[in-house]
Protein backbone atom coordinates (compact mmCIF):
# COMPACT_ATOMS: atom_id res chain seq x y z
CA UNK A 1 0.00 0.00 0.00
CA UNK A 2 2.47 2.36 1.14
CA UNK A 3 4.67 1.61 -2.57
CA UNK A 4 1.74 2.63 -4.50
CA UNK A 5 0.83 5.65 -2.28
CA UNK A 6 4.74 6.30 -3.42
CA UNK A 7 4.46 5.64 -7.25
CA UNK A 8 0.99 7.73 -6.90
CA UNK A 9 2.96 10.49 -5.51
CA UNK A 10 6.00 10.61 -8.11
CA UNK A 11 3.67 9.87 -10.92
CA UNK A 12 1.61 12.88 -10.07
CA UNK A 13 5.19 15.42 -9.45
CA UNK A 14 5.70 13.63 -12.82
CA UNK A 15 2.26 14.91 -14.56
CA UNK A 16 2.79 18.24 -12.85
CA UNK A 17 6.09 18.82 -13.94
CA UNK A 18 5.94 17.81 -17.79
CA UNK A 19 2.49 19.56 -18.10
CA UNK A 20 4.69 22.84 -17.91
CA UNK A 21 7.82 21.43 -19.54
CA UNK A 22 6.04 20.51 -22.34
CA UNK A 23 4.06 23.20 -23.09
CA UNK A 24 6.73 24.96 -24.78
CA UNK A 25 6.46 22.16 -27.54
CA UNK A 26 2.56 22.40 -28.06
CA UNK A 27 2.86 26.80 -28.04
CA UNK A 28 5.56 26.73 -31.35
CA UNK A 29 2.66 27.91 -33.51
CA UNK A 30 1.70 30.91 -30.95
CA UNK A 31 5.24 31.25 -30.50
CA UNK A 32 5.89 30.88 -34.26
CA UNK A 33 2.77 33.73 -34.81
CA UNK A 34 3.84 35.99 -31.96
CA UNK A 35 7.28 36.66 -32.74
CA UNK A 36 7.25 36.17 -36.37
CA UNK A 37 9.76 33.07 -36.37
CA UNK A 38 10.89 30.88 -38.93
CA UNK A 39 11.17 27.13 -39.12
CA UNK A 40 14.53 26.82 -38.12
CA UNK A 41 14.00 29.42 -35.29
CA UNK A 42 10.61 27.78 -33.85
CA UNK A 43 13.75 24.45 -33.44
CA UNK A 44 16.11 27.04 -31.75
CA UNK A 45 13.05 27.62 -29.22
CA UNK A 46 13.24 23.95 -28.16
CA UNK A 47 16.94 24.20 -28.04
CA UNK A 48 17.58 26.41 -25.21
CA UNK A 49 14.80 24.33 -23.93
CA UNK A 50 16.73 21.69 -24.47
CA UNK A 51 20.16 22.82 -24.06
CA UNK A 52 18.76 24.56 -20.14
CA UNK A 53 17.81 20.95 -19.23
CA UNK A 54 21.32 19.36 -20.61
CA UNK A 55 23.21 22.19 -18.44
CA UNK A 56 21.46 21.26 -15.28
CA UNK A 57 21.00 17.30 -15.34
CA UNK A 58 24.51 15.99 -14.38
CA UNK A 59 24.65 18.43 -11.13
CA UNK A 60 21.10 18.26 -10.25
CA UNK A 61 21.87 14.34 -10.53
CA UNK A 62 24.50 15.01 -8.54
CA UNK A 63 22.77 16.89 -5.48
CA UNK A 64 19.85 13.83 -5.59
CA UNK A 65 22.28 11.45 -5.00
CA UNK A 66 23.64 13.37 -2.13
CA UNK A 67 20.37 14.96 -0.40
CA UNK A 68 18.14 12.61 -1.78
CA UNK A 69 15.01 12.85 -4.08
CA UNK A 70 12.36 14.54 -1.41
CA UNK A 71 13.62 18.22 -1.29
CA UNK A 72 15.21 18.41 -4.61
CA UNK A 73 11.97 17.26 -6.23
CA UNK A 74 9.54 20.04 -4.00
CA UNK A 75 11.94 22.76 -4.93
CA UNK A 76 12.00 21.29 -8.61
CA UNK A 77 8.82 21.87 -8.90
CA UNK A 78 8.27 24.96 -7.62
CA UNK A 79 11.19 26.41 -9.89
CA UNK A 80 8.78 24.95 -12.72
CA UNK A 81 6.03 26.99 -11.95
CA UNK A 82 8.53 30.11 -11.95
CA UNK A 83 10.08 29.07 -15.41
CA UNK A 84 6.05 29.01 -17.12
CA UNK A 85 5.28 31.89 -15.75
CA UNK A 86 8.32 33.67 -16.97
CA UNK A 87 7.78 31.72 -20.53
CA UNK A 88 4.21 33.52 -20.92
CA UNK A 89 5.65 36.85 -19.94
CA UNK A 90 8.40 36.73 -22.42
CA UNK A 91 8.24 40.16 -24.27
CA UNK A 92 11.00 39.59 -27.00
CA UNK A 93 12.32 36.59 -28.97
CA UNK A 94 15.76 36.71 -27.30
CA UNK A 95 14.06 37.22 -23.30
CA UNK A 96 11.44 33.93 -24.51
CA UNK A 97 14.65 31.85 -25.31
CA UNK A 98 16.28 32.76 -21.78
CA UNK A 99 12.94 32.06 -19.80
CA UNK A 100 12.93 28.44 -21.91
CA UNK A 101 16.54 27.78 -20.84
CA UNK A 102 14.87 28.73 -17.03
CA UNK A 103 12.51 25.75 -17.45
CA UNK A 104 14.67 23.45 -19.02
CA UNK A 105 17.14 23.70 -16.53
CA UNK A 106 14.23 22.79 -13.20
CA UNK A 107 12.92 20.23 -15.09
CA UNK A 108 16.69 18.51 -14.67
CA UNK A 109 15.24 17.36 -11.44
CA UNK A 110 13.11 15.21 -13.25
CA UNK A 111 14.22 11.99 -14.27
CA UNK A 112 17.13 11.69 -11.38
CA UNK A 113 14.63 12.45 -8.49
CA UNK A 114 11.46 10.22 -9.84
CA UNK A 115 13.90 7.48 -10.86
CA UNK A 116 15.54 7.24 -7.50
CA UNK A 117 11.99 7.32 -5.79
CA UNK A 118 11.12 4.49 -7.80
CA UNK A 119 14.18 2.28 -7.69
CA UNK A 120 14.80 2.90 -3.54
CA UNK A 121 10.97 2.40 -2.85
CA UNK A 122 9.17 -0.37 -5.00
CA UNK A 123 9.92 -3.69 -4.65
CA UNK A 124 12.25 -5.45 -7.42
CA UNK A 125 9.96 -7.39 -9.05
CA UNK A 126 7.80 -4.34 -9.86
CA UNK A 127 10.42 -2.01 -10.58
CA UNK A 128 10.05 -1.98 -14.62
CA UNK A 129 6.22 -1.49 -14.52
CA UNK A 130 6.27 0.96 -11.97
CA UNK A 131 9.25 2.67 -13.98
CA UNK A 132 6.53 2.52 -16.93
CA UNK A 133 3.72 4.07 -15.11
CA UNK A 134 5.74 7.01 -13.86
CA UNK A 135 7.26 7.62 -17.58
CA UNK A 136 2.94 7.90 -18.11
CA UNK A 137 3.07 11.09 -16.55
CA UNK A 138 5.47 12.05 -18.90
CA UNK A 139 3.34 11.37 -22.28
CA UNK A 140 0.02 12.29 -20.09
CA UNK A 141 1.46 15.40 -19.29
CA UNK A 142 2.57 16.56 -22.79
CA UNK A 143 -0.51 15.45 -24.35
CA UNK A 144 -2.51 17.65 -21.12
CA UNK A 145 -0.34 20.98 -22.18
CA UNK A 146 -1.35 20.04 -25.48
CA UNK A 147 -4.73 20.56 -25.38
CA UNK A 148 -4.66 23.27 -22.30
CA UNK A 149 -2.62 25.70 -24.94
CA UNK A 150 -4.30 24.89 -27.91
CA UNK A 151 -8.28 25.38 -26.79
CA UNK A 152 -7.07 28.40 -23.93
CA UNK A 153 -5.14 29.96 -27.26
CA UNK A 154 -8.81 29.84 -28.36
CA UNK A 155 -10.70 31.00 -25.72
CA UNK A 156 -8.52 33.78 -24.23
CA UNK A 157 -4.67 33.14 -24.97
CA UNK A 158 -1.54 30.92 -25.03
CA UNK A 159 -0.08 32.66 -22.00
CA UNK A 160 -2.75 31.90 -19.92
CA UNK A 161 -2.33 28.29 -20.62
CA UNK A 162 1.17 28.71 -18.93
CA UNK A 163 0.03 30.27 -16.10
CA UNK A 164 -2.31 27.34 -15.11
CA UNK A 165 0.49 25.36 -15.93
CA UNK A 166 2.27 26.60 -13.16
CA UNK A 167 -0.61 26.97 -10.76
CA UNK A 168 -0.83 22.76 -10.97
CA UNK A 169 2.56 22.67 -10.54
CA UNK A 170 2.97 24.29 -7.03
CA UNK A 171 -0.35 22.62 -5.94
CA UNK A 172 1.03 19.70 -6.65
CA UNK A 173 4.49 20.62 -5.46
CA UNK A 174 2.57 21.48 -2.15
CA UNK A 175 1.25 17.90 -1.95
CA UNK A 176 4.66 15.91 -2.46
CA UNK A 177 6.23 17.86 0.08
CA UNK A 178 3.93 17.21 2.35
CA UNK A 179 2.95 13.51 1.62
CA UNK A 180 6.02 11.70 0.02
CA UNK A 181 7.39 9.94 3.09
CA UNK A 182 9.54 7.03 1.46
CA UNK A 183 9.80 3.25 2.51
CA UNK A 184 13.51 3.71 3.74
CA UNK A 185 15.18 6.71 5.06
CA UNK A 186 17.57 8.21 2.35
CA UNK A 187 20.95 8.58 3.38
CA UNK A 188 23.60 11.54 2.23
CA UNK A 189 26.23 9.90 -0.22
CA UNK A 190 29.09 11.10 -1.77
CA UNK A 191 28.65 12.57 -5.11
CA UNK A 192 28.67 10.08 -8.02
CA UNK A 193 31.62 9.84 -9.97
CA UNK A 194 30.69 9.91 -13.34
CA UNK A 195 33.72 9.35 -15.26
CA UNK A 196 33.62 5.80 -13.26
CA UNK A 197 30.33 5.64 -14.76
CA UNK A 198 31.74 6.62 -18.24
CA UNK A 199 34.10 3.57 -18.06
CA UNK A 200 30.79 0.68 -17.83
CA UNK A 201 30.87 -0.18 -21.15
CA UNK A 202 27.30 -1.35 -21.63
CA UNK A 203 27.00 2.14 -19.96
CA UNK A 204 28.32 4.26 -22.12
CA UNK A 205 26.70 2.57 -25.23
CA UNK A 206 23.55 2.34 -23.74
CA UNK A 207 23.79 6.29 -23.68
CA UNK A 208 24.54 6.61 -27.04
CA UNK A 209 21.86 4.61 -28.14
CA UNK A 210 19.63 7.20 -26.42
CA UNK A 211 21.13 10.44 -28.13
CA UNK A 212 20.03 8.76 -31.38
CA UNK A 213 16.84 8.24 -29.29
CA UNK A 214 16.22 11.36 -27.69
CA UNK A 215 16.61 13.79 -30.91
CA UNK A 216 13.68 11.85 -32.83
CA UNK A 217 11.60 11.59 -29.74
CA UNK A 218 12.17 15.59 -28.92
CA UNK A 219 11.70 16.54 -33.17
CA UNK A 220 8.81 14.45 -33.01
CA UNK A 221 7.07 16.43 -30.37
CA UNK A 222 8.41 19.47 -31.00
CA UNK A 223 6.94 19.30 -34.50
CA UNK A 224 3.71 17.21 -35.18
CA UNK A 225 1.75 20.15 -34.44
CA UNK A 226 3.55 22.27 -37.09
CA UNK A 227 3.95 19.31 -39.71
CA UNK A 228 -0.17 18.42 -39.60
CA UNK A 229 -0.72 22.31 -39.42
CA UNK A 230 1.50 23.05 -42.76
CA UNK A 231 1.77 19.79 -44.79
CA UNK A 232 -1.46 18.06 -44.47
CA UNK A 233 -3.38 21.15 -43.88
CA UNK A 234 -5.27 20.88 -40.39
CA UNK A 235 -6.21 23.03 -37.92
CA UNK A 236 -3.81 23.87 -35.11
CA UNK A 237 -7.10 22.38 -32.74
CA UNK A 238 -7.29 19.00 -34.35
CA UNK A 239 -3.30 19.19 -34.61
CA UNK A 240 -3.26 19.50 -30.71
CA UNK A 241 -5.28 16.58 -30.44
CA UNK A 242 -3.33 14.02 -32.30
CA UNK A 243 -0.29 15.22 -30.33
CA UNK A 244 -2.81 14.21 -27.52
CA UNK A 245 -3.41 11.22 -29.27
CA UNK A 246 0.37 10.74 -30.15
CA UNK A 247 1.09 10.88 -26.05
CA UNK A 248 -1.72 8.61 -25.22
CA UNK A 249 -0.48 5.82 -27.37
CA UNK A 250 2.62 6.50 -26.19
CA UNK A 251 1.60 6.15 -22.75
CA UNK A 252 0.04 2.68 -23.49
CA UNK A 253 3.37 2.07 -24.62
CA UNK A 254 5.30 2.57 -21.36
CA UNK A 255 3.35 0.52 -19.82
CA UNK A 256 3.01 -2.11 -22.25
CA UNK A 257 7.08 -2.49 -22.32
CA UNK A 258 6.97 -1.89 -18.59
CA UNK A 259 5.17 -4.78 -18.23
CA UNK A 260 6.77 -6.91 -20.69
CA UNK A 261 10.39 -6.26 -18.77
CA UNK A 262 8.87 -7.92 -16.01
CA UNK A 263 7.21 -10.69 -16.68
CA UNK A 264 9.70 -11.91 -19.49
CA UNK A 265 12.27 -14.75 -19.01
CA UNK A 266 15.76 -14.27 -19.03
CA UNK A 267 18.78 -12.29 -17.74
CA UNK A 268 17.34 -8.68 -16.89
CA UNK A 269 19.48 -6.68 -18.98
CA UNK A 270 19.15 -8.35 -22.49
CA UNK A 271 15.76 -9.26 -21.80
CA UNK A 272 15.09 -5.53 -21.32
CA UNK A 273 17.38 -4.27 -23.82
CA UNK A 274 15.77 -6.85 -26.25
CA UNK A 275 12.66 -4.84 -26.21
CA UNK A 276 14.29 -1.55 -26.35
CA UNK A 277 15.64 -2.31 -29.68
CA UNK A 278 12.57 -3.64 -31.33
CA UNK A 279 11.16 -0.55 -29.98
CA UNK A 280 13.94 1.28 -31.91
CA UNK A 281 13.32 -0.48 -35.23
CA UNK A 282 9.69 -0.17 -35.16
CA UNK A 283 10.00 3.57 -34.86
CA UNK A 284 12.69 3.64 -37.93
CA UNK A 285 10.21 1.51 -39.90
CA UNK A 286 6.75 4.06 -38.33
CA UNK A 287 9.04 7.08 -39.33
CA UNK A 288 9.40 6.03 -42.99
CA UNK A 289 5.18 5.75 -43.46
CA UNK A 290 4.81 9.10 -41.29
CA UNK A 291 7.31 10.76 -44.38
CA UNK A 292 5.21 9.50 -47.52
CA UNK A 293 1.36 10.02 -45.52
CA UNK A 294 -0.04 13.33 -46.28
CA UNK A 295 -3.73 12.77 -46.08
CA UNK A 296 -5.49 13.33 -42.77
CA UNK A 297 -7.06 10.22 -41.32
CA UNK A 298 -4.30 8.29 -42.52
CA UNK A 299 -1.54 10.67 -40.91
CA UNK A 300 -3.51 10.38 -37.89
CA UNK A 301 -3.11 6.89 -37.76
CA UNK A 302 0.70 7.12 -38.73
CA UNK A 303 1.49 9.32 -35.71
CA UNK A 304 -0.77 7.63 -33.27
CA UNK A 305 1.23 4.26 -33.78
CA UNK A 306 4.62 6.34 -34.13
CA UNK A 307 3.90 7.27 -31.04
CA UNK A 308 3.21 3.96 -28.93
CA UNK A 309 6.98 3.26 -30.12
CA UNK A 310 9.07 6.01 -29.89
CA UNK A 311 7.30 7.82 -26.97
CA UNK A 312 7.32 4.43 -25.43
CA UNK A 313 10.74 3.62 -25.16
CA UNK A 314 11.66 5.89 -22.38
CA UNK A 315 10.60 3.53 -19.24
CA UNK A 316 12.51 0.15 -20.77
CA UNK A 317 15.29 2.75 -21.46
CA UNK A 318 15.36 3.59 -17.71
CA UNK A 319 15.07 -0.17 -16.73
CA UNK A 320 17.66 -1.03 -18.73
CA UNK A 321 20.28 1.66 -17.40
CA UNK A 322 18.86 0.22 -13.46
CA UNK A 323 20.42 -3.24 -14.26
CA UNK A 324 23.73 -1.59 -14.97
CA UNK A 325 23.78 0.39 -11.48
CA UNK A 326 23.41 0.16 -7.68
CA UNK A 327 20.42 2.87 -6.60
CA UNK A 328 23.25 4.83 -4.47
CA UNK A 329 24.24 6.15 -7.91
CA UNK A 330 20.78 5.72 -9.58
CA UNK A 331 20.69 9.70 -9.50
CA UNK A 332 24.05 10.77 -11.06
CA UNK A 333 23.42 7.37 -13.76
CA UNK A 334 20.03 8.48 -14.83
CA UNK A 335 21.46 12.23 -15.20
CA UNK A 336 23.90 11.15 -17.61
CA UNK A 337 21.48 8.79 -19.13
CA UNK A 338 18.77 11.98 -19.93
CA UNK A 339 21.59 13.90 -20.95
CA UNK A 340 22.59 12.08 -23.70
CA UNK A 341 18.44 11.77 -24.19
CA UNK A 342 18.22 15.34 -23.92
CA UNK A 343 21.53 16.03 -26.16
CA UNK A 344 20.27 14.59 -29.52
CA UNK A 345 17.13 17.24 -29.28
CA UNK A 346 20.14 19.92 -29.13
CA UNK A 347 20.68 20.03 -32.63
CA UNK A 348 17.83 17.90 -34.31
CA UNK A 349 15.14 20.07 -34.11
CA UNK A 350 16.69 22.88 -35.65
CA UNK A 351 17.98 20.81 -38.58
CA UNK A 352 14.86 19.07 -38.69
CA UNK A 353 13.06 22.40 -39.52
CA UNK A 354 16.05 23.69 -42.14
CA UNK A 355 15.37 19.99 -44.42
CA UNK A 356 11.96 21.01 -44.24
CA UNK A 357 12.34 24.48 -45.64
CA UNK A 358 14.87 24.00 -48.05
CA UNK A 359 14.09 21.00 -48.91
CA UNK A 360 11.04 18.86 -47.33
CA UNK A 361 9.18 17.28 -44.12
CA UNK A 362 9.49 14.01 -46.25
CA UNK A 363 13.36 14.00 -45.57
CA UNK A 364 13.14 15.43 -42.66
CA UNK A 365 10.80 12.30 -41.17
CA UNK A 366 13.68 10.56 -43.34
CA UNK A 367 16.24 11.63 -41.28
CA UNK A 368 14.46 10.97 -37.38
CA UNK A 369 14.13 7.02 -39.23
CA UNK A 370 17.62 6.98 -39.70
CA UNK A 371 19.04 8.32 -36.55
CA UNK A 372 16.34 5.66 -34.87
CA UNK A 373 18.07 3.12 -37.31
CA UNK A 374 21.58 3.92 -35.65
CA UNK A 375 20.65 3.56 -32.06
CA UNK A 376 19.80 0.29 -32.67
CA UNK A 377 23.72 -0.77 -33.41
CA UNK A 378 24.53 0.77 -29.49
CA UNK A 379 21.66 -0.68 -28.04
CA UNK A 380 22.98 -4.62 -29.67
CA UNK A 381 26.59 -3.35 -27.55
CA UNK A 382 24.38 -3.14 -24.52
CA UNK A 383 22.58 -6.52 -24.99
CA UNK A 384 25.88 -8.48 -26.42
CA UNK A 385 28.56 -6.88 -23.70
CA UNK A 386 29.39 -9.03 -20.73
CA UNK A 387 27.17 -8.17 -17.64
CA UNK A 388 28.70 -5.64 -15.73
CA UNK A 389 28.78 -6.15 -11.74
CA UNK A 390 26.30 -3.74 -10.54
CA UNK A 391 27.66 -0.86 -9.17
CA UNK A 392 31.23 -1.25 -11.27
CA UNK A 393 32.50 0.52 -13.67
CA UNK A 394 33.25 -2.64 -15.43
CA UNK A 395 33.32 -6.40 -15.34
CA UNK A 396 35.78 -6.73 -12.44
CA UNK A 397 34.49 -8.60 -8.95
CA UNK A 398 32.33 -7.50 -6.00
CA UNK A 399 34.61 -5.69 -3.16
CA UNK A 400 32.10 -5.02 -0.64
CA UNK A 401 29.79 -8.16 -0.42
CA UNK A 402 27.54 -5.99 1.79
CA UNK A 403 26.57 -3.52 -0.65
CA UNK A 404 27.36 -4.06 -4.58
CA UNK A 405 27.39 -7.70 -4.76
CA UNK A 406 23.86 -7.35 -2.72
CA UNK A 407 22.96 -5.26 -5.58
CA UNK A 408 24.24 -7.42 -8.37
CA UNK A 409 22.66 -10.60 -6.67
CA UNK A 410 19.20 -8.67 -6.54
CA UNK A 411 19.55 -8.10 -10.20
CA UNK A 412 20.15 -11.52 -11.15
CA UNK A 413 17.09 -12.45 -8.68
CA UNK A 414 15.07 -10.56 -11.18
CA UNK A 415 15.85 -12.43 -13.81
CA UNK A 416 14.93 -15.62 -12.33
CA UNK A 417 11.25 -14.56 -11.25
Amino acid sequence: MKQRRILSLVFLWQLAASICYYAVFAATPFLRDEFGLSGTAVGVVVTSLTLGYAAFLLPLGAITDRYGEHGTLTIGLIGLAIGAVLVASSGSYVTLLGAVFVLGGLYGTAMPGTNKAIFGNVSTDRQNLATGIKQVGVTAGSGISAVLLTKVAALVTWEVGFYIAAMIAITVAIVFAAAYNPTRTTQQTEFPEFRVLLRNRPYRSLCIAGWFLGAALFTTVGYTILYLDEAVGMSIAVSGLVLAGLQVSGSVGRIVSGWLSDTLPGEPRRRIGTILAVQALASAALFVAVAFVDRGLVAIAAFVMLGFFILGFTGVYYSCLATLVSNEQMGGATAGGQLALTSGALLAPPAFGFVAEMIGYRESWLLLAGLTLLSTVFIFRVVTASTPRVGQSNDTSCTDPATECKASLSQQQRGNQ
